[in-house]
């Protein structure tokens, strides 16, 4: 089976694909900065679950530090990458947006150094919907254009397409970009809604709801994205010159083995339909506080996941209700409540 390099395995993200490639029985090595931009211990708890499979070592290490990131590609000669570590967070970036240069822009380009100098089969790397931008153009598709992003988050995240792109190029580097589309679940991060809606509620505290609740969201359960990742690790791109067949809608770069492909539930939710999600799985009304729309928000996302399905014959398909109410079971049990 293929060794498999995760950065931000402590994540929430990087925990549940780690998890699941190690039932599958790759071996695994995992990557993370262990940063205090939320609750460390929640990280050190994931880590700690991982540590459990004899196939999985943990490093902490920090993406910006160039020479250790490749010492530890060195030392474990992946076959495969998977880059998800980053500074996540749409509204923290307005408060601090040289953490997402450093981290996104910097630690990417010293991920892809060590993928290029050790001639990875596969790099795979995290995007998000927040590219799209300003497009009103719904659903989103790949082959849409990205070019007004609205805050400096996106901002990174569409440089590190951009740096994809030139590397798969220029060192024909198979790679493959996911943009993913509010992703939700146990284990989650506490900077989200969903989880800071939840501890709101069950602590008698109003929950903050942004643009009067007009809003819409392509929430993905973490389940269905590990699935869309564990199989896209598969789907290959190829170079120019070895393509015989097209894919409809297919984003493959006609100069590089590049492919960009949303992972998302191609069903977008209402906010307060989300809400009522939550106070349903809660079994407790919220108290709302219903503000106006913040700095760098969009009213709306929506996923085309036609190229998901058209490459690996998958698509998300959770339902918010379901995936809620597995989360609230795991807040609950986590946190003795």
């Amino acid at each position: 089976m293929p060794r498999i390099l995760i950065t931000g395995s402590a994540g929430f993200i990087g925990f549940h694909l780690a998890r699941r490639l190690l039932a599958d029985g790759f071996t695994v090595c995992g990557l993370d900065g262990m940063t205090e931009y939320y609750d460390i211990t929640l990280k050190q708890h994931r880590h700690k679950i991982l540590a459990e499979d004899a196939e999985f070592q943990g490093h902490e290490v920090m993406l910006e530090d160039a020479d250790s990131v490749m010492t530890l590609a060195r030392n474990f000669l992946p076959d495969v990458i998977v880059h998800l570590a980053a500074q996540a967070g749409v509204r923290y970036s307005l408060e601090n947006p040289r953490a997402y240069v450093d981290s996104n822009v910097t630690g990417t380009f010293n991920v892809m150094e060590a993928a290029r100098e050790l001639k990875v089969n596969h790099l795979l790397m995290a995007s998000t919907s927040s590219v799209y931008g300003a497009n009103t153009e719904m659903p989103y598709a790949e082959t849409h254009k990205a070019d007004s992003p609205m805050t400096i988050y996106a901002a990174t995240k569409k440089a590190t397409e951009a740096m994809g792109h030139a590397y798969a190029h220029l060192h024909n580097m198979p790679t493959t970009m996911f943009r993913f589309f509010t992703v939700y679940g146990p284990w989650g991060r506490p900077d989200m809604a969903y989880f800071k809606f939840v501890d709101a509620i069950l602590k008698d505290r109003p929950i903050d709801i942004y643009n009067h609740g007009d809003m819409q969201r392509d929430f993905t359960y973490i389940d269905d994205l590990v699935t869309g990742i564990r199989l896209l690790i598969d789907a290959i791109p190829e170079t120019p010159e070895a393509r015989n067949a097209a894919v409809p809608g297919d984003s493959l770069s006609p100069v590089a083995p590049f492919r960009i492909v949303n992972i998302g539930n191609s069903e977008p939710v209402r906010l307060l339909a989300f809400v009522e999600a939550i106070e349903a799985a809660l079994g407790k009304a919220a108290i709302r506080n219903m503000m106006d729309m913040q700095p760098g928000d969009v009213p709306a996302t929506w996923a085309n996941a036609d190229l998901l399905r058209a490459l690996t014959g998958y698509a998300p398909a959770t339902d918010v209700a379901t995936g809620i109410g597995k989360f609230v079971e795991w807040y609950r049990d986590y946190y003795k409540i």
